[in-house]
């Protein structure tokens, strides 16, 4: 038993000069690599969510489809491609790595793009137009297996691309680097460049980034890590009876594997069970290279660190799911708030496309981006001292705050487009409200900014907690909750089209906005939002970064370091 505590202490006497071979034959090259994938990124961006952003329209109009069906549609769909980043970003972190799980992804996004265009381009692969008739022909089961399959391989896409374009983008800078930080900090603020539109451009961002395929870093897989959470997990629940040491930063056992490139995280005193999974026992043995012979049994206080990373970061994420159900209906029902407003462009006769009203919100982002990266950051980085202006959660709440903005705006640019005077009638929805569509900009712009805030933020926050082997999976995280809000928007539209259509007030999101209640339905939402907001902020007092350590552990390390040894 001694000597395997000697063996411990001696490995966590020497872990610190432990440096990974693999690291130091990268050659980074930095913002050289940076023009392919974002550009990989923008053209992703301008297919796929441009793409997305008609199909509301497209499925309502070309596909005869109603419009609560279409939006439920859409919120699956959403979730769904959303969803597909977890297995994604397993796959790649396990067996292939990020440059070949994005290479599959583009072909697969341009694949699903031409299918989604086919069925616009020929005729027998969507229903006759409905004209001016009361009732219309759905799709049959054959036209909507080709729609679905398109919208499938799209899904498989995102997959691929959505969870690791940024890691890879990051992983081309030195992180031991001041220049190499301060490139990654750059990076994700010009993660939003990807806005925009059509199919061919998917093709584009596949000969983008195949292009720079020489002068990538490429990380390589390094195993499963959803294995390691699952062995310290394991191993707790194992020995779950066993006392907690007093001094566990000293007396768990320490080990990092030499070909383990995660950065050592110092002990910290939540989720303290899992230290459990640390705590050397006479019946544990050890290898002669310093490891467990039992990782289901015995597991590293770096491991069991590494887990806590993951544990305190899904509450922020939770919040995030409210978060974006805000904004998934500036991308929905905006779209038929614009379809019965006045779309004319002052006194032309050109008329602004109901579904490129989301652009706003994407302008919005894209025009604060830069000037929060190059102004606003700097001068707070010379009132506050840190090197982003201010924290991450600070920045991830200011978003969210906006979010509950975007929704009472949104509820009450409704109510006075109802009472304003009908300038026409749409055979299918009903009057056309003469308040102008730019009305609908202000609530699109609060949405930019609160996704520049928070969604930016989200994916750095995530890129940073995680520990460095999931960086992949930290990538799905966001997406995984863009997944999440999309089912519980498309579970409160069915629920609250089903409950008010059997109350006084009538249906609040019938296909003729002017018949419902679709403010209330925003101020709904604003609701859920100033709750979110108020657990938000008590899971942010809470939250301690990685890396950060408790105080009074950092103290009593610090007193035994600096006691005398007997003479």
């Amino acid at each position: 038993m001694s000597e395997r505590i000697n063996s411990s202490q001696e490995t966590m006497e020497n872990e610190e000069k432990i440096d990974t071979a693999d690291e130091l034959e990268f050659n980074y090259r930095g913002l050289k690599a940076m023009p392919y994938i974002i550009g990989n990124e923008t053209f992703e961006k301008l297919g796929a969510i441009g793409t997305l952003s008609n199909l509301l329209v497209y499925i309502t109009v070309v596909f005869n489809m109603k419009s609560i069906t279409a939006a439920t549609l859409i919120n699956v769909l959403n979730g769904t491609t959303n969803f597909a980043t977890l297995p994604g970003a397993y796959l790649s972190d396990t067996y292939f790595g990020r440059y070949k799980t994005l290479g599959f992804g583009s072909v697969s996004s341009f694949m699903g793009m031409l299918v989604i265009s086919l069925t616009a381009a020929i005729p027998s692969l969507h229903p006759p137009k409905c004209g001016k008739a009361s009732t219309c022909v759905g799709a049959t089961a054959w036209q909507m297996a080709i729609l679905l399959t398109g919208f499938g391989l799209v899904v498989i896409g995102a997959g691929g691309i959505r969870p690791c374009n940024l890691a890879f983008g990051a992983d081309q800078f030195n992180p031991k680097t001041q220049s190499g930080k301060r490139g990654i900090d750059s990076f994700f603020n010009c993660w939003a460049i990807g806005l925009g539109i059509p199919a061919i451009l998917m093709f584009l961002s596949c000969v983008v980034f195949f292009v720079g395929t020489n002068i990538y870093v490429k990380v390589k897989p390094t195993g499963s890590p959803i294995t390691s959470v699952s062995r310290v997990i394991v191993a707790a629940v194992k020995k779950r009876r066993l006392k907690r040491p007093e001094q566990p930063w000293l007396s768990l056992f320490s080990y990092i594997s030499p070909n383990s490139f995660n950065f050592k995280l110092p002990y910290t005193d939540q989720f303290r069970f899992l230290d459990k999974a640390a705590i050397l026992t006479p019946e544990d043995q050890i290898n002669p290279d310093g490891s467990a012979a039992n990782p289901w049994r015995l597991c590293s206080m770096q491991q069991v660190e590494e887990v806590k990373c993951l544990m305190r970061v899904i509450p922020i994420w939770a919040s995030a799911i409210i978060y974006h159900t805000a904004i998934v209906q500036q991308q929905t029902y905006v779209v038929f708030q614009a379809l019965q407003s006045n779309r004319y462009l002052g006194n032309t006769k050109f008329q602004i496309p109901a579904a490129t009203y989301i652009v706003f919100s994407m302008l919005s982002l894209s025009i604060w981006v830069p000037i929060y990266d190059r102004i606003i950051v700097p001068f707070l980085r010379r009132i506050t001292g840190k090197e982003a202006g201010i924290t991450i959660l600070q920045r991830m709440g200011i978003g969210i705050f906006l979010s509950m903005l975007t929704s009472l705006v949104s509820g009450l640019v409704e109510e006075w487009r109802r009472t304003k005077p009908m300038i026409g009638i749409d055979p299918r929805r009903g009057g056309i409200s003469s308040m102008s569509g730019l009305w609908l900009i202000p609530q699109l712009t609060l949405a930019g900014l609160a996704e520049a805030f928070t969604a930016i933020g989200q994916v750095e926050f995530y890129y940073k907690q995680f520990p460095e082997n999931m960086r992949s999976i930290a990538g799905s995280f966001y997406f995984c909750g863009l997944a999440a809000s999309s089912y519980l928007s498309g579970f409160l539209v069915s629920i609250v089209h089903r409950t008010t259509a059997r109350i006084a007030t009538g249906n609040w999101l019938p296909d003729d906005l002017n018949n419902g209640r679709l403010n209330y339905f925003y101020y709904l939402v604003a609701s859920l939002g100033v709750m979110n907001f108020v657990y938000y902020l008590v899971c942010a007092k809470w939250y301690t970064y990685k890396g950060s350590s408790n105080t009074s552990v950092d103290s009593k390390m610090v007193e035994m370091k600096s006691e005398k040894p007997p003479v």
